[in-house]
């Protein structure tokens, strides 16, 4: 699987950009906030309909334009397929394939697959659960894209379902008892049945990921302690490794409708839902223990490493061997570790590659480099192309008047 053609319009930095790509590594090479990292964002977001740096699709949206517009063509297996996202400041998302529209846009998932290094991935060991709950759902977006459309429908009920929680103390201090609970029931029934697929489908990919892990870390890390990853129920539900997958959604379901009986109360007095998938964590251990708080920077790098690299050869087992893109994230690394990422990489079919600094990028890392540059000659600064070697044979792009990355 390979980008062919990669076009923006409005996205970020970019007032317009054209790339046409190749099955090879590219590297942008631009200093930083000069808008390369914006590239690699607007593919992970055509693969998973979600920025890997900010939760709202607005700052996605150039500044003082309603929409960004995202264009990619993608080869796989000689099939090929052209998604175009219309990604709005407010209001609703609009997509294409192959010109057609279609009713929601989650129906383009599956056809790009991506797995991204960045220097955010530390936060998926030492952050908060939310950020190991989208590592997954990520995951589950590729590999599952009809579960990632119950993540999206248990995301709006728990919306509402919230906000009613918000009116229920109230409502029942009037004596409105019979509407709220009558109400509440039937939005239990949505939570634990959406809840429930949510849950088995983060299972199965736990799961499925769970030894690529724990290899992957061995091989970076041969002399640390082992690792392991599993998910954790808030609810109580006793998970193991045999759960996962559409067979346990009944029990998922009775498990989360038991549990949401037992803290109405509590939820009410508090106004939050307490209960479901929200509220569950991923656990990364080392040894006998957590690796949050436990484990030493180094330790923590190649644990972050570890789950990105399990989540390549989770993809390649799905049959897809996925684009692989690092985000400036061998200045990140010491050289060790650097060697370790470039020798896996080394196989890809495509691999995209942002640098501040080339010399950060190991030798063995070839390829084509575009440098990406930035100008305010035409009203807000702005990012674009200043050169790019695989045009050297016909004639270089002008370097604008603009600040310049140096060299």
């Amino acid at each position: 699987m390979f980008v062919r053609e990669l076009s923006l319009r409005d996205y970020r930095s970019w007032p317009a950009a054209e790339f046409t790509l190749a099955p090879e590594t590219t590297v942008f090479v631009g200093r930083n906030g000069f808008g390369k990292t914006n590239l690699l964002e607007s593919l992970f977001y055509v693969s998973t309909l979600r920025s890997h740096r900010v939760s709202a699709d607005a700052p996605l949206v150039r500044s003082g334009c309603d929409a960004a517009k995202v264009s990619a063509t993608v080869e796989n297996d000689g099939r090929e397929l052209t998604v175009d996202l219309t990604i709005a400041a407010s209001g609703a998302n609009k997509a294409t394939i192959n010109t057609r529209p279609v009713r929601r846009t989650r129906e383009v998932l599956g056809i790009l697959r991506t797995v991204l290094f960045a220097p955010e991935d530390l936060s998926l060991v030492r952050g908060d659960p939310g950020e190991r709950r989208r590592f997954v759902d990520e995951l589950v977006a590729q590999l599952r894209p009809i579960a990632a459309g119950a993540k999206a429908d248990y995301d709006r009920v728990l919306r509402q379902r919230s906000a009613l929680l918000k009116t229920a103390g109230a409502a029942m201090r009037r004596g409105e008892t019979d509407s709220v609970l009558s109400t509440l029931d039937v939005w239990d029934g949505h939570l634990a049945e959406l809840g429930a697929q949510v849950t088995a489908a983060r299972l199965a990919v736990v799961r499925q990921i769970a030894p690529h892990v724990t290899g992957g870390y061995a091989s970076i890390a041969p002399h640390s302690r082992p690792a392991t990853i599993a998910y954790r129920s808030a609810a109580g539900l006793e998970v193991d490794a045999s759960d996962g997958g559409d067979e346990a959604i009944p029990h998922i379901r009775d498990v989360l409708a038991d549990r949401l009986v037992q803290m109405r109360s509590k939820e009410i007095d508090r106004g939050l839902c307490l209960v479901g998938p929200h509220r569950d964590d991923v656990e990364l251990v080392l040894g006998d223990e957590p690796a949050k708080g436990f484990a030493s920077h180094g330790e923590s790098w190649s644990f972050a490493l570890a789950l990105r690299l399990a989540s390549v050869e989770l993809l390649r087992d799905d049959g897809v061997d996925p684009v692989i893109m690092l985000d400036d994230v061998f200045a990140e690394l010491d050289v060790r570790r650097r060697e370790k990422l470039a020798e896996f990489t080394a196989g890809t079919e495509q691999l995209l590659v942002t640098a501040a600094v080339a010399d950060d990028i190991p030798a063995s890392v070839g390829g084509r480099r575009v440098t990406i540059g930035v100008s305010d000659d035409d009203g807000p600064r702005h990012s674009l192309v200043v050169d790019d070697d695989s045009m050297r044979n016909d004639s270089l792009v002008d370097e604008p008047s603009g600040e310049v990355p140096s060299e």
